[in-house]
């Protein structure tokens, strides 16, 4: 038979307290646990770091984004084109996080990687963006260094990348939508 230590016992019958703010009273000094002891972690895996930005044309921001300088920030990168229908339909969902998230952190890039030849022209790239109604930043990758260096095959695929830059969700085509926020909501709680 396995001896288990008695503080393993007791932590099994009693619980750990380091998320609670617990505070105890020995010999006349006030102890108290901060909730801040522990860092707390989403329960994502690690992915692995994600893959550097090389785009040069961008929209909705001033300069290109990186993922070097978006430290400490939850980013979403989006992999699509606006001719793709399914693309089109996980649009309001993206625009839906970027309004309730972008002042707790949340960056949303939409990858623009075409299919089609008149999907390469950036105008109507443009035109598209206006007509979605689309205020996060938007990146052309028409060469696909972006879309090849996230491995990427399929449009609409999403991106959730932790404050670290570590890739820690991905998921492909329209759906999940509840389950991406909880993930997102989790990954904006996570201490940096």
């Amino acid at each position: 038979m396995r001896k288990i230590p008695f503080g393993l016992i007791a932590l099994i019958l009693f619980g750990c307290a380091a998320d609670q703010n617990v505070s105890s009273n020995q010999g006349g000094i006030q102890l108290q646990a901060e909730e801040t002891a522990m860092p707390k972690v989403a329960s994502l895996p690690d992915l692995g770091p994600a893959p550097e930005l090389t785009n040069d044309i961008w929209l909705n921001v001033p300069s290109p984004l990186r993922i070097s300088n978006l430290q400490g920030k939850v980013v979403i990168i989006e992999m699509w084109t606006f001719g793709c229908i399914n693309c089109k339909n996980v649009i309001p969902s993206l625009k839906d996080w970027h309004s309730k998230y972008a002042d707790q952190g949340l960056v949303i890039i939409g990858n623009h990687y075409p299919e089609f030849s008149y999907e390469r022209e950036i105008e109507n790239v443009k035109n598209a963006v206006a007509e979605y109604g689309i205020e996060y930043a938007v990146s052309q990758d028409n060469d696909g260094a972006t879309w090849r260096s996230y491995k990427n095959h399929y449009w609409p695929t999403l991106y959730l990348i932790d404050k670290q830059g570590h890739i820690r969700y991905v998921h492909i085509g329209e759906g999940r939508y509840t389950e991406t926020e909880e993930n997102i909501k989790a990954l904006l709680a996570e201490t940096y």
